[in-house]
């Protein structure tokens, strides 16, 4: 593992902007082309050795990007009411169609006005003798 650039760190990776990802993973993309030529024209160990390393930085990168990404979008959607399928929390299906807490305590029309005409619960005051 002489040759090439070292293992790429996620946390450095993280630091960068978006274009100096892209110049990475671009130039991560044209070494991994020639070292599948070498594979085909019989080169070193070491170089096949290499591609592994090279295809695993570059999905190093990709996985920052789309972290990045997706950080980006939930900070979009913060606080607004709706928001994309995948950045809402996964729920079982009952759970989604659940009633909500406000649902579950509505009232009809009717059942409300009875229930401001004709409390169920009334307070007395004793009289104190």
């Amino acid at each position: 593992m002489a040759g090439g650039p070292p293992k790429h760190r996620s946390n450095e990776l993280r630091s960068k902007n978006k274009a100096d990802l892209l110049k990475s993973l671009e130039e991560l993309k044209r070494e991994l082309v020639d070292l599948r030529v070498h594979k085909v024209t019989n080169a070193s160990a070491g170089k096949l050795s290499r591609i592994s390393v090279v295809r695993k930085n570059i999905a190093r990168i990709l996985t920052i990007m789309n972290q990045k990404t997706r950080q980006a979008i939930r900070e979009h959607y913060k606080g607004q009411k709706y928001r994309p399928l995948d950045l809402r929390p996964k729920q079982t299906r009952a759970i989604r169609r659940r009633l909500s807490q406000k649902e579950q305590s509505a009232k009809t029309l009717r059942r409300h006005k009875k229930d401001i005409h004709f409390p169920r619960h009334r307070n007395f005051v004793l009289k104190a003798a």
